[in-house]
């Protein structure tokens, strides 16, 4: 990695920290801009750098700095009830960043970043639904279909995003 891939990394993985707090608390998982900032760090950034930018977050709030939403950190806010999402957020960059290098196109870019959507999803889903006692039927309603309109939005808004960063800046 050069200098300016460990920038471009550190700005995700801090962007990520401040789309965290920038939350609408609706029940056990909130509404923030987190998956709008994984999905741009995999789009503009390319999967392996999306997914570093997100292990770095991961990280940096799993030893205790408050990156999280509402300002927590901690390894217990990995395994809380939203522990799941935020540990699905470097593949999400990953498999969107992989999509976008393969295809190129808008519509590559938004198939990838929905697709890493339904990977935060899943894991969230799967540790809601264990932190609820096995009842994945309450998970489900409490944490994925609330946010399917509003992911749906962010993963275009991200594909609109990187597509005029990428063009802006290059990135290797």
């Amino acid at each position: 990695m050069n200098g300016r891939d460990v920038a471009f990394t550190a700005l995700f993985a801090a962007l990520t920290a401040v789309g965290a707090q920038i939350s609408i608390p609706i029940g056990p998982v909130p509404i923030t801009l987190q998956v709008l900032v994984v999905l741009l760090s995999g789009l503009v950034l390319g999967a392996r750098l999306g997914f570093l930018s997100q292990l770095v977050y991961v990280v940096m709030g799993a030893v205790g700095l408050p990156v999280f939403a509402g300002f927590q950190g901690g390894f217990a806010v990995l395994y809380g009830p939203t522990g799941g999402y935020i540990v699905a957020f470097p593949i999400a960059a990953s498999i969107a960043g992989y999509v976008a290098e393969k295809t190129g196109k808008k519509s590559g870019m938004l198939g990838g970043s929905l697709v890493g959507v339904g990977v935060i999803y899943l894991l969230g889903w799967l540790r809601l639904g264990l932190f609820l006692g096995g009842d994945f039927q309450k998970a489900f309603l409490l944490g994925v279909m609330p946010f399917l309109p509003v992911d749906a939005i962010k993963a275009g808004v991200a594909v609109l995003i990187a597509d005029r960063v990428r063009k802006a800046i290059e990135i290797g």
